[in-house]
């Protein structure tokens, strides 16, 4: 089965960067989409940065100019480079993944990594 992990979290002070990377295990045939979700204490689950197929990303709102997304499609890697890190960034970060797995689909999560932004 596929098996997604994230590393790279921590503390990180308001302003600092930290990068994200999630690697993928097991038989993937081809890679969709990634991308990386986020999730803080009492909120909903957001998406982050996708990537896709082709090369296009997608950013939230709130991250554009902050954040970017890069993948290694041959290693079923996807990064995430956060820079100007702020206070609201703070919550775990899930690694997403729908892949082609031996000619079926499937969406899979990372266990997810915390990201702190703190003074």
């Amino acid at each position: 089965q596929v098996q997604l992990v994230e590393s790279g979290g921590g503390l990180v002070q308001p302003g600092g960067s930290l990068t994200l990377s999630c690697v993928a295990s097991g038989i993937i045939d081809s890679v969709k989409i990634m991308g990386w979700y986020r999730q803080a204490p009492g909120n909903q689950r957001e998406m982050v940065a996708s990537i896709g197929s082709g090369g296009t990303t997608n950013y939230a709102d709130s991250v554009k100019g902050r954040f970017t997304i890069s993948g290694n499609n041959a290693r079923n890697q996807v990064y995430l480079q956060m820079n100007s890190l702020k206070p609201e960034d703070t919550a775990v970060y899930y690694c997403n993944g729908y892949f082609a797995t031996g000619g079926s689909f499937g969406d899979y999560w990372g266990q997810g990594t915390q990201v702190t932004v703190s003074s």
